[in-house]
């Protein structure tokens, strides 16, 4: 599964694989400190949404935005190269 970069308002370079998404949200999470419980609180998604986004199975715009918000950091940030 690929995710297109217009889906966050950007110019499209090339798809972002489902994988390297995955792989940067569980990095930006333990970079913070947090649990997959303490993200799943402070942006209000359930663990299981968590666990799916973490193993790839999962990449939906929305809940990227979630997660980037109480990471204080830009949707982007899941997205680049």
């Amino acid at each position: 599964m690929s995710i297109s970069l217009n889906n966050f308002n950007e110019v499209q370079t090339e798809p972002v694989q489902a994988d390297d998404v995955a792989a940067r949200v569980k990095a930006a999470r333990e970079t913070v400190g947090y649990s997959i419980e303490d993200l799943a609180v402070t942006c209000g998604l359930a663990n299981e949404e968590l666990i799916d986004i973490e193993s790839g199975a999962d990449i939906d715009p929305a809940k990227l935005r979630r997660i980037a918000a109480a990471l204080q950091l830009p949707p982007s940030a899941f997205l680049t190269l």
